[in-house]
């Protein structure tokens, strides 16, 4: 089960997490978890580079590790990226010291202010302690384009049913979430444009 928007509870709990930017500006902020990755993440960045737009990559340790070069053009063509730990870990099932080490091994490689935890599953006294070092970014809309159970087509609606100025968009650059990423989002992206959005980086 997950939310595609994030609930009152969610921010109730964590208060201190960005789910969202201004609402007052009219811009939104794609956002693209778990890669780098050659299966995935070049078709983002072709696409992105097509439209002319930048977003923000949570890039998991080992996979940067594993394909420097993807990650080099990540940066060198303008994107930011973000901390999303070294081995994709769940927080809740990670004793602390083995969960902030394993973000520290990732933050050797990106050097970022962003951390966001996979899953979003993150104890408080995890976060207490991240808190001093980065900007913690959940989201308010979730595609679902991991969810293999949904049509493409859902993964498209879920987003453009709930987006609204200042929202950050969760997509994915991993190999279960292709045959829905890469329907999705060119039209998602050619329908915030028609609606007059900007795109911004975290």
């Amino acid at each position: 089960m997950y939310f595609v928007t994030a609930p009152f509870f969610l921010r109730w709990y964590y208060p201190k997490v960005t789910f969202n930017k201004s609402r007052k500006d009219r811009k939104i902020y794609l956002t693209f978890d778990d890669g780098p990755i050659p299966e995935v993440t070049p078709f983002i960045l072709d696409t992105l580079a097509e439209h002319q737009i930048k977003a923000t990559f949570f890039c998991v340790g080992e996979n940067i590790e594993k394909n420097r070069a993807i990650y080099d053009r990540i940066l060198a063509e303008g994107h930011q990226v973000g901390n999303h730990t070294y081995n994709h870990l769940r927080g809740w099932d990670t004793d602390d010291s083995v969960y902030l080490d394993n973000i520290a091994k990732c933050q050797q490689l990106t050097g970022t202010i962003l951390f966001r935890p996979p899953y979003a599953r993150a104890k408080k006294s995890q976060l207490n302690v991240l808190y001093e070092q980065y900007e913690v970014v959940f989201w308010d809309v979730l595609s679902g384009d991991f969810d293999a159970q949904i049509s493409p087509e859902k993964c498209y609606q879920n987003v453009i049913r709930h987006v609204k100025n200042g929202s950050i968009i969760v997509f994915h650059d991993n190999i279960k979430a292709m045959p829905r990423v890469s329907y999705a989002l060119p039209k998602v992206i050619t329908y915030l444009k028609a609606k007059g959005y900007d795109f911004g980086v975290l």
